[in-house]
């Protein structure tokens, strides 16, 4: 665990580190669009935030092949070498887009290639545990084609839901998080090798958005832009196709008897196998509802618009923050839910924790406007809009205020001009304000 933590510090640093440089490169080559109908902020804000990303990837794989407990992944596996070499190319392509609005069908085929670059290196699919059926063998094909749809799915669910500041690096480093303890169980708890990469990739995705989310908070100082969204998709993505395609369920050891009996008794098991698509099951519900309403209404699915669900939750009342957070919490609760009945699954507590949560979850959704106080012991510490508001001082003496009089104009007598015309005017205004007759 050391070595992971290790690896997720030095991911997060330098990510950190380099975000700021970074903000300033992409203000000096105008990586700063307009601001669009769809946008939520006011002023135009630099992006390219996936260069810092990306040099936190490579410097989290270069951490982790120097580890003597982790350069095992680099030395059983060709997988970490085929995650970067499709992050590299799918993060080029953001870059390019960042700069200068790419066609979305041009990025639609560099998804799909850069999945392509992780199938040829052995990323890829190999079976797949249905309950009922048990494990389905795929050929190359299928596993090729299964393999792109998830790549190009994940990638476009992120980069759907980043519409607020800092909503999709928080949502995926909440989904890396509960797909990391999976994995390191897998790994460490039954000693299955082939879990080894999915959790290395966990950690070092959860290092960039840590490293990220300081600089990206409401209000953003740098978007990461398609170039850190399909980034972190797409890492995602790997994540659950290393763990989904390449780990046997027959390895874990926990049933015996017939297959069509294994399966069924080893459901709780094949659960976290689709955890990936539980982890992300609000970007994808996002996306899906998306095509859906684009389509209805006559438009390209790749047109964009402001229907998702984080505008309409600033729609119906809620501020940017808490939009943020009520995204957060349903993430939260819909991972690591599955993850804890995976574990525990014959406890009922589980589910009535999960139900709990998710009746508090639509109260919170009712009450857009409720603003929560704070006690006063910890106002110190949370921000101004959720302390209490102290009270107002007692009304000073009332103070007459100076009355300002006016001053008219006085007609200046014909036949006067100059330093004469000048001079009647000041002894006209002095007896005025003496209160003698003019």
């Amino acid at each position: 665990m050391r070595d992971y933590l290790l690896t997720l510090c030095v991911t997060a640093a330098v990510t950190y580190l380099l975000t700021g440089p970074v903000r300033k490169f992409a203000i000096a080559t105008g990586a700063m669009p307009e601001i669009r109908a769809r946008d939520v902020h006011r002023e135009p804000t630099p992006r390219l935030g996936g260069i810092a990303m990306f040099f936190g990837l490579c410097a989290g794989l270069l951490v982790a092949d120097h580890l003597k407990n982790l350069n095992s992944v680099f030395e059983l596996s060709n997988e970490p070498r085929a995650l970067l070499s499709g992050a590299a190319l799918i993060w080029l392509i953001g870059v390019l887009d960042d700069k200068f609005e790419l066609d979305a069908l041009i990025k639609l085929g560099a998804q799909m290639i850069s999945a392509g670059v992780m199938v040829a290196q052995g990323l890829t699919i190999l079976w797949l545990p249905i309950p009922g059926v048990g494990v389905v063998s795929l050929t190359p094909g299928q596993g090729t084609l299964l393999t792109v749809a998830l790549v190009v799915l994940t990638i476009n669910a992120v980069n759907f839901v980043d519409g607020l500041d800092g909503l999709a690096a928080g949502m995926v480093c909440i989904a890396a998080a509960a797909f990391f303890l999976y994995a390191y169980r897998l790994w460490y708890g039954y000693t299955i090798e082939a879990a080894a990469p999915a959790t290395l990739f966990t950690v070092i995705l959860m290092g960039m958005c840590l490293g990220f989310l300081p600089h990206n908070m409401h209000p953003a100082r740098i978007f990461m832009g398609d170039s850190g969204s399909m980034l972190i998709g797409l890492i995602l993505a790997a994540s659950a196709i290393s763990i989904t395609g390449q780990v046997d369920p027959d390895a874990l050891k926990m049933f015996e008897g017939s297959t069509r009996e294994a399966t069924h008794a080893a459901l709780p098991v094949f659960i976290p196998l689709v955890l990936p698509l539980t982890i992300i099951a609000i970007p994808m519900a996002d996306l899906i509802l998306a095509i859906v309403r684009r389509t209805w209404n006559g438009q390209s699915p790749f047109a964009a618009d402001r229907g998702h669900l984080h505008h309409r939750l600033l729609e119906i009342g809620h501020s940017h923050s808490r939009a943020v957070l009520i995204m957060y919490f349903w993430s939260a609760l819909i991972a690591f839910g599955t993850l804890a009945y995976s574990v525990h699954s014959a406890s009922m507590w589980i589910v009535l924790c999960v139900v709990a949560l998710s009746a508090i979850g639509l109260v919170l959704l009712l009450l857009p406007r409720f603003t929560p106080r704070a006690p006063r012991w910890a106002e110190s510490v949370v921000p101004p809009r959720y302390r209490r508001r102290k009270p107002v001082p007692a009304a000073r003496e009332a103070v007459p205020e100076p009355v300002v009089v006016e001053e008219e104009r006085v007609p200046v007598p014909a036949g006067l001009h100059g330093s004469t015309a000048i001079g009647n005017r000041a002894r006209f205004t002095d007896r005025r304000k003496a209160g003698t007759p003019s």
